[in-house]
């Protein structure tokens, strides 16, 4: 499936005039997907896409503003002609079935293309003396300065710290829980999915214990792990959620910690964890 848009210049973009198609349409427009190219940023030379994924009933209640997600590697949301190995997370299928049955908050997500050779760099918030990286403080200020005062400007979003969220998975979900440390009045809720720990001899342990004391109020998160993802990681991510307890976080109030006994490393994976995400970090008022 190709996403075709029709673009002009508005100032560091490129916004997009048409839709952009529904996974597994061939090509037939979905009118709620809406992509937007070429993002420029001063403070990353890369420049990327992004895609914005509109609630049922967005354009018939123009009174309404949303709640607003913003999501990592935004390729492998919504369409399988980007996507890692053809498979989505399927997020448009799963938050319309969700904001439906009357589970979730209508709510507007955001998906955040990464930029390929330097993804690496830009999910991981300090350097590896052999692998590099180093630049989400860099991305931090991206998405905080740059995408999301346009979001703001062009789509009916709330911009309070509680109707924010962040999300991804993997060094995606590594990423997630350091901006969400770093910038606390950004984010009030995050997805830390499949969380890559490991990074750096697990030094994001130490910058939680170093950040979580000066956080007046402790974000919603959403943590969780496949079973079939390897020992490792499992035990890393259950490392991490006896340090969110330890610093305040409450399970059932403010932390969620989810073992998918079938889950693996992979896009399917999470894509069968993203409706019980969305309950957990955006119920229904």
């Amino acid at each position: 499936m190709n996403l075709e848009v029709e673009t002009e210049p508005q100032g560091p973009w490129t916004a997009a005039k048409k839709p952009a198609c529904a996974p597994g349409t061939e090509g037939s427009p979905h009118p709620r997907l809406r992509l937007h190219r070429a993002f420029h940023s001063q403070f990353l030379a890369a420049d990327r896409d992004v895609i914005v994924y509109l609630p049922p009933g967005y354009d018939e209640h123009a009174e309404r503003a949303y709640p607003v997600f913003y999501m990592h590697d935004g390729q492998n949301l919504f369409d399988p002609s980007t996507s890692f190995a053809g498979r989505t997370w399927q997020v448009r299928e799963h938050a319309d079935a969700a904001i439906e049955a009357g589970e979730v908050e209508p709510l507007v997500i955001v998906g955040i293309y990464n930029t390929g050779d330097n993804r690496l760099g830009e999910y991981t918030h300090e350097r590896d003396w052999q692998r590099g990286g180093g630049d989400a403080a860099k991305y931090g200020r991206l998405i905080t300065e740059e995408l999301m005062p346009w979001v703001a400007q062009r789509y009916r979003v709330r911009s309070d710290r509680a109707s924010t969220g962040l999300g991804g998975s993997s060094l995606g979900g590594l990423v997630t829980l350091f901006l969400g440390l770093r910038l606390p009045q950004h984010f009030g809720r995050l997805a830390v999915m499949s969380p890559s720990v490991w990074w750096n001899h697990k030094s994001i342990l130490g910058y939680l214990n170093e950040k979580a004391p000066e956080i007046w109020e402790r974000p919603r998160v959403w943590l969780d792990v496949g079973e079939q993802e390897g020992k490792r990681t499992e035990q890393d991510v259950e490392l991490l959620a006896r340090r969110l307890k330890a610093n305040g976080w409450k399970p059932g109030e403010n932390l969620h910690v989810e073992k998918a006994p079938e889950g693996r490393h992979d896009e399917d994976s999470w894509a069968a964890r993203m409706r019980p995400m969305l309950r957990f970090l955006f119920p229904a008022p």
